[in-house]
């Protein structure tokens, strides 16, 4: 009988154990590093007494080794076609993402749900948990206007508006209209109790568990009344904390490739997230998931909000995670970089219509693209 190793294995040291993991079944075990000399010697289909030769070692021991890699899936069998549950036909398609991608995803499959009952809670809640808020206590602060006008379009029409921009005038954006912007995307909505887990806020943006884990920054060029310089956004107080004035702007559009959506744009506003507040509660990685959809719903909040507000949104994921870190003030592990939103009011052309690198097509053109 002839074996191979399995497609897409791992191996990797994890303080003093030396571990091996297929992604694709989740079977994980601790051994010794010459297990995966075993498993490299089998990267093609071979006899058992071939690899115990070449590797020096005794035929009925590897026999055995193999028989346990076998029914853990760590090997396959001549038997079995040599492929086993998940062949390579349909991988393509992540393969550019490498084995980083594969691995994450599918380790993270069909994740075991944990009941939120009294003996769970309990037993997470031992230690303290991470503050709701993080503040800035010994910063200078701005203290943006709580009352804020309806901007009084339908949610249809602001639904329809919303484009991506990266052309602005240069031109400050209101005071007014800024603080909306930021109370209504990562302000507070209201409280709740989450036993437990003490009292929790709700934003207007759905997050897992109430965690709330995402932090805003503000890199402010062109907004009335307010200098330019990163501030951290204070959701407790809805004011903006300083935390280095002067321009930013240039080196924050270096650190997103350039992009005129940053580098035009009055002002930016950078989502990071303090792991420890998501991870306290959920703790299997599935989790990180949840943090990049959480990032992804206020997002799209602050776009439509800024649509409401008269103002061109842009997004960006595309940017340097050490030096748009670093330009905050933040460490990237326990509080690490996800998002760069941008907003302000959008160019327009000698028509009045607003500058789009993309402009809508006709339908009469849309039918052409499509159908010739």
């Amino acid at each position: 009988m002839k074996y191979r190793s399995a497609k897409h294995l791992e191996c990797f040291w994890d303080a003093s154990n030396f571990f091996v993991k297929n992604p694709m079944t989740k079977a994980r075990i601790s051994t010794d590093p010459i297990t995966a000399s075993v498993l490299y010697s089998f990267s093609e289909l071979r006899s058992v007494s071939d690899v115990a030769q070449e590797l020096e070692l005794d035929e009925n021991v590897l026999d055995s080794a193999v028989a346990s890699l076998l029914s853990l899936g760590f090997l396959e069998s001549e038997e079995q076609g040599g492929a086993g549950k998940h062949t390579e036909e349909g991988f393509d398609a992540w393969a550019p993402w490498g084995k980083e991608g594969l691995s994450f995803h599918f380790s993270t499959r069909d994740a075991p749900f944990t009941e939120s009952t009294d003996e769970v809670r309990e037993e997470i809640t031992k230690d303290p948990s991470p503050p709701v808020f993080k503040e800035y206590k010994d910063a200078d602060r701005i203290f943006l206007p709580r009352h804020h006008e309806d901007p009084g379009h339908s949610y249809q029409e602001v639904l329809y508006r919303r484009r991506t921009h990266r052309d602005f005038v240069d031109a400050p954006v209101r005071r007014e209209v800024f603080s909306a912007l930021m109370a209504m995307t990562f302000g507070v909505k209201d409280f709740i109790d989450a036993q437990q887990f003490g009292a929790l806020m709700l934003r207007t943006s759905p997050a897992g568990g109430a965690r709330h884990e995402l932090e805003a920054y503000a890199v402010i060029t062109g907004v009335a009344g307010i200098a330019p310089g990163i501030y951290h956004y204070n959701v407790r107080e809805h004011s903006l904390e300083l935390l280095q004035e002067g321009e930013f702007r240039d080196p924050l559009t270096r650190a997103c490739d350039a992009q005129s959506g940053v580098g035009e744009a009055p002002f930016s506003v950078v989502l990071t997230s303090v792991v420890s507040r998501l991870s306290f509660k959920y703790r299997h990685p599935r989790a990180y998931r949840v943090m990049l959809m959480n990032s992804g719903h206020l997002g799209q909040t602050f776009a439509l909000t800024a649509t409401a507000l008269g103002l061109g949104p842009f997004q960006t994921a595309a940017f340097n995670d050490s030096a748009v870190e670093e330009l905050l003030g933040v460490d990237g592990v326990r509080e690490t970089a996800l998002y760069v939103l941008s907003a302000g009011v959008p160019a327009v052309d000698a028509n009045g219509d607003a500058v789009l690198s993309h402009p809508p097509m006709s339908l009469e053109g849309s039918r052409k693209a499509r159908f010739e």
